[in-house]
């Protein structure tokens, strides 16, 4: 991993000491070939901080792999990522989102989240969407510091009419270990419709173990230590994100071995769009998944949605949530 100091360099100056900038961070389009995988269109973004992560614009500009100084922290499932012509989201009634997920970031929606009722699969339709790409690249003179950024734009539509559009922007400071997500969501509609959003982040192994919990920025306790969760059955819990500062933050610590770094995340939102958290783990063997999922409603006993928000024709609502990782010396 390089020292960041160089971010601070003018851009003039760091064009001297390299044959091409992207030497020190990029993001590169490639096309995944293998496999269910076959023509996946991918966005490869390296910080040169210790933050590498693939963005997936046939799916939903969603993320898939993400390396933490090159430890994969990201759960992955069997069918890798696959094509969005070989995903049936109707599949096994209505459960097919369940083939797709895997990668850092699927996000759930638009018309609806969760469990599968009144017509609507398993998190809604927008997962493994393609979309379609609209910027893309280094931006070293941005006013705050040279960044790496994607855009893109994904529309959903309804029989009989309506609709959503997301705008998606997707940022990494070059150098830097924090990934910043914004999302636009318009109505399309000519009548006011239901929104829904959940972003789900699932982290696996090697980063979750022994000893990783889950708190809120005031110390409330969302999950307990990995080993107090029953080995064989799915955890859930969904809390309020209520927050003074208008920011939810949720701190996921991962204690290093023997003296080894102790490693945290905070995934950051705003508390009033998405004023739910949702906590979900499944310890058996092959999953080892712990998710992250910040939420526009509750989550009901039986896996239904509470009330959520909606969405006028015309109008605009914005989502979006900041992943920091962060290292500190362990005390043991």
């Amino acid at each position: 991993m390089i020292d960041p100091s160089w971010t601070g360099m003018a851009r003039a100056e760091l064009a001297g000491q390299v044959g091409d900038l992207r030497q020190l961070a990029s993001v590169r389009r490639i096309v995944l070939d293998e496999g269910s995988e076959r023509g996946v269109r991918t966005l490869a973004f390296s910080t040169g901080g210790g933050l590498d992560f693939w963005v997936f614009s046939d799916r939903s500009f969603d993320i898939g792999p993400l390396w933490w100084g090159g430890m994969p922290i990201a759960w992955q499932g069997p069918d890798g990522f696959a094509s969005p012509a070989l995903m049936d989201a109707e599949r096994w009634n209505g459960h097919g989102f369940a083939q797709g997920l895997g990668g850092l970031l699927v996000t759930a929606g638009l018309e609806h989240i969760r469990q599968p009722g009144d017509g609507h699969p398993l998190h809604g339709r927008l997962p493994f969407t393609p979309g379609r790409l609209l910027a893309y690249g280094e931006d070293w003179n941005h006013p705050d510091g040279p960044i790496l950024f994607c855009e893109g734009e994904i529309v959903l539509t309804q029989p009989g009419g309506g609709g959503y559009r997301m705008r998606r922007r997707i940022e990494a400071p070059v150098g830097g270990r924090t990934l910043r997500l914004h999302d636009r969501i318009e109505g399309l509609s000519t009548e006011e419709q239901p929104l829904a959003m959940l972003y789900h982040m699932n982290f696996g192994f090697p980063l979750i173990g022994e000893g990783t919990t889950a708190t809120l920025r005031d110390g409330t306790t969302v999950l307990p230590t990995i080993e107090a969760v029953e080995a064989d059955r799915t955890f859930f819990n969904c809390v309020e994100a209520n927050d003074p500062s208008g920011t939810a933050r949720c701190i996921v610590t991962c204690p290093g071995e023997a003296h080894g770094p102790t490693r945290r995340l905070f995934v950051d939102f705003d508390a009033e769009a998405m004023p739910w958290l949702q906590i979900w783990r499944d310890p058996r063997p092959g999953r080892r998944i712990l998710g992250i999922e910040p939420a526009t409603s509750e989550r009901l006993a039986n896996g239904t949605n509470g009330p959520g928000p909606t969405l006028k024709p015309g109008e605009e609502m914005r989502f979006g949530f900041d992943l920091i990782l962060d290292e500190t010396t362990s005390e043991r």
